[in-house]
């Protein structure tokens, strides 16, 4: 009886790892999609608004992937998650005048 105990828990902490390393490729390949869908923001693009309008060319992009544009004098900086790529286009779902009284 206690070599099969022995045989349980070898078996058993045979498996944590596999489990550990099935669990790191799952949160990995969700950082990966989440990367996928996420828009490419570069200095001296233009930012839009929704509606179509030009709101102000990228001063810079954050650590955090956050852009940056001058409004008004103002270093505003645009939330990333409000960003999407409309035909090519970095677009915020935020308006300009939301965006210049933003602090």
């Amino acid at each position: 009886m206690k070599k099969f105990a022995a045989l349980v828990a070898v078996a058993t902490l045979a498996s944590v790892p596999a489990v550990a390393f099935a669990e790191t490729t799952q949160v990995r390949e969700a950082t990966e999609e989440a990367a996928a869908g996420a828009v490419s923001v570069n200095a001296g693009k233009m930012l839009y608004a929704a509606d179509g309008y030009r709101i102000a060319p990228i001063y810079r992009v954050t650590a955090e992937g956050n852009p940056q544009v001058i409004l008004n004098g103002r270093l505003v900086t645009v939330p990333a998650s409000s960003l999407s790529d409309a035909g090519g286009k970095v677009t915020t779902s935020m308006s300009k005048k939301e965006l210049a009284a933003a602090k």
